[in-house]
């Protein structure tokens, strides 16, 4: 998964402009969405979400938590 800034968005865009988050998904595969500057969700286009679990043997908390400790190095940067 790839983060870049043009797949940040504010909590607020996200709650007031959901379909524009949406497209962006639809274009880039994700959106992390920021609380108080910070990552806190990851909106993930299904497929991709399927694509990297296999949902037969995972639930959603696992897959969330491998996604995550895969990108962690992303993730911090971006916190800073």
């Amino acid at each position: 998964m790839n983060i870049n800034v043009e797949n940040l968005v504010s909590i607020s865009e996200a709650n007031q402009n959901f379909s524009r988050i949406a497209r962006l998904v639809d274009e880039h595969g994700t959106a992390v969405i920021l609380k108080n500057n910070a990552p806190r969700y990851v909106l993930l286009d299904y497929g991709l979400f399927h694509k990297n679990a296999d949902a037969d043997d995972e639930s959603v908390d696992a897959v969330a938590r491998r996604i995550l400790a895969e990108h962690i190095k992303a993730f911090e940067e971006l916190v800073k």
